[in-house]
């Protein structure tokens, strides 16, 4: 029997900043509902200079800013990134998790998510080219918008947002 969730909590918005596409879209939904968002990287982000939303600069390291996010990541969270392994920590740790893409991590697809990754980072290491991802698009933006919109409405729903 699991513990019940404590859903007296605001939402908070996580972003694996680095290389995120999605930051202005994430203030926009962030805005539209008075959603706490954290922006969080090993170098310094221009952000928009307004309450909800905060800068975080995390120590130089190859796993430092997904440290952050996965320590505070909880139940009634979102995270966005296209970082598999943090996603998979964010879904243990119970937190939404979304790609830029608009693609949700959730406890059914992260085991699958991990092994494809696991298995082209293994290719890659033998020589073998991939080609990389494909480049992104203004429908993988709507569909990520759309994506987090839906996550945001369903947490408020389950009684998230305090």
């Amino acid at each position: 029997m699991s513990e019940p969730r404590d859903t007296s909590r605001a939402i908070t918005i996580y972003i694996d900043a680095d290389a995120c596409p999605v930051k202005d879209e994430t203030y926009k939904v962030a805005g539209r509902y008075a959603i706490k968002v954290y922006v969080v990287a090993n170098a310094y982000i221009n952000v928009p200079r307004v309450e909800m939303i905060e800068r975080v600069v995390v120590e130089e390291g190859p796993d430092a800013a997904d440290d952050w996010i996965a320590e505070r990541a909880g139940p009634g969270d979102i995270v966005i990134t296209a970082d598999v392994p943090l996603a998979s920590r964010c879904v243990k740790a119970q937190a939404g998790v979304l790609s830029p893409s608009g693609k949700a991590f959730d406890e059914a697809s992260i085991g699958m998510a991990l092994a494809t990754r696991n298995l082209m980072d293994d290719l890659r290491s033998a020589g073998e080219i991939t080609g990389g991802p494909k480049p992104f698009s203004p429908r993988d933006r709507s569909a990520f918008l759309s994506a987090l919109d839906l996550a945001v409405t369903r947490l408020k729903r389950d009684g998230f947002g305090g």
